[in-house]
Parts: structure tokens; sequence; C-alpha cells
């Protein structure tokens, strides 16, 4: 995080979510907010293009790389809103970055948490006063610095209902902890009440010359912004870890998957780099 300020990560995801608003069709995700919240008219993106991808690494005008970010939000919300309709009533956001399904969310008794670093929460109430962006009754803050608190604490804390049914987003953050924080984390979700989902993203290890030195290469400039990447993982591998840990499904596609499934008439998605993202969804 640079001056107290939201981390790179979260630019990113909240810039290519707001330029999907205005530059793909059809569009897959809807997020009038997102630009809203980044302190920009929807319409004045494109003139920014330029300046946020050289400082953003692309995520702006690659398509590509935007639709990931759409597309996985958008597979969130929906499985947010399956279970609502079974009963569902609380949801953690992880790692909740300048995410806004909190101030769009469209069930009335949903309780959302939104769990992240203080430095970062900080940042973005203060964007969501300037901005006129309401926060709902049924939103809580939940800042947790990892390195000092403990996320089942500080959730307990914050009136979330460890015996009751949740569902977990948990987007753009696995790539970032280490193998064993990753693990934690999936256990502390396993252990809540029935039925308990989580939806989150990783990215598959190398299996060809070609991607270990692409991976090498992107995870070298990711350090040099202090922002290194950490886990990989192999589709049997977290499914046997998921497995073990109690979830009995486990759905795991890889992010152009999941992009087809959300264009026109399912077209396939040639999504290059973007194979190594894969998208999961666990349930017990």
């Amino acid at each position: 995080m640079e001056n107290g300020g939201p981390s790179r990560t979260a630019l990113v995801t909240a810039y290519a979510r707001a330029y999907h608003q205005i530059a793909d069709r059809p569009q897959i995700f809807t997020d009038p907010l997102a630009a809203r919240l980044l302190g920009h008219a929807a319409e004045d993106l494109p003139a920014l293009g330029t300046a946020t991808t050289d400082r953003l690494g692309g995520a702006v005008t690659d398509r590509p790389r935007r639709l990931v970010f759409a597309a996985r939000a958008r597979f969130a919300e929906d499985t947010v809103a399956t279970a609502v309709a079974a009963g569902v009533r609380q949801v953690v956001i992880l790692g909740a970055g300048l995410d806004t399904f909190a101030y769009r969310n469209p069930h009335g008794d949903l309780r959302v948490f939104e769990v992240d670093h203080p430095a970062t929460q900080a940042w973005k109430r203060e964007r969501l006063a300037a901005t006129g962006i309401d926060c709902p009754d049924t939103l809580t803050f939940v800042p947790v610095d990892f390195e000092t608190q403990a996320l089942a604490a500080e959730l307990e804390s914050a009136g979330f209902a460890r015996t009751a049914p949740a569902v977990f987003v948990w987007l753009g953050v696995v790539y970032y902890l280490t193998p064993e924080a990753v693990h934690a984390t999936l256990a502390y979700i396993a252990g809540q009440a029935r039925p308990v989902e989580v939806v989150f993203d990783c990215l598959r290890s190398a299996t060809t010359d070609a991607e270990r030195a692409y991976q090498q290469a992107r995870a070298d400039r990711l350090a040099g912004l202090g922002e290194p990447l950490f886990s990989y993982f192999t589709p049997d591998g977290i499914a046997a870890q998921l497995r073990g840990l109690g979830f009995t499904e486990v759905e795991d596609r890889s992010a152009p998957e999941v992009i087809a499934g959300y264009l026109e008439g399912g077209a396939a998605f040639e999504g290059g780099a973007s194979e190594a993202i894969r998208i999961l969804r666990a349930s017990r």
C-alpha cells in the first residue's frame, strides 16, 4: 500500500471493473459504482486509459484481463444470490478492496462483512464519504491486520455468527498468500455452520517451460512492485485439499471457461495467459 492508501491490486481491480462498464459488449458484470468510487465519471475513463495503463500495468485496456475481473465478480455474486434464495443471510468478503457489492446489495436482509487491511478500509471509507455513496445498515467493516490480528476473533467481535450459514468471497488474494496461510483460511471457512460456500481464485502451477518462464517473469515484476506471488496450485492438489477440509462439492474452472459462459451463445474465449487463473467454488 502506498501512503496508507489501497494496494495496487485493489486499484487494478477497481479500474478494470469500471472500464468494463463502458468498453465491453456484451457486458458480463454490472457495477455502476466502480468509477464513482474511484472519483471518475464513467465517460471519462477512455481518456484516462493511457495514464492508468502505465500506472497499473495494462489492467484497463487489456480486454482479457478486464473480463477475468468481471467474470469472477459475476460468478461470486451469482453464488451469493443463489445462497440467499436458499436462506443464507451472511456473506463475508475477504480482502474486499474497492468492491462495491455491499452498496449495491439487492438482498435487504443479507448482512455483508467486508474484511480488509485497516489502511485500505480507511481509504475506502474516505472515498465513500467523498463521493456520497451510502453505507447501508447491512454492511459491517472488519479491519484486520493479519500480521497482528486473528480473522476469527475480529469477525466474531463484529457480530458475525459462526453458527449460521454463510458465503465467503475471496477474490484476488490467494496469489499473494503462502500456501500455509491459504490452508488456514480455508480451514476456518470449512468450520462454519452448514451450508457454507467459498468462491476464490488462484493460479495453476505451470506445466510447461514456457509457462514457467512467463510465471517467473510476472512474479519478478510484481515482487518489484512490492506485491510478490507466493501460491500456485495444481487442480488435483487444491481439490484434495478442499475435500480433506470437509468440502463435499468442488467446482474448478479456468477463467476463460467462466468468461465464455457469460458471453453470448457461450462463445469460446481465447484468454491467453489467463488460462492459468482458476476460479473455484467449494461447498459443504
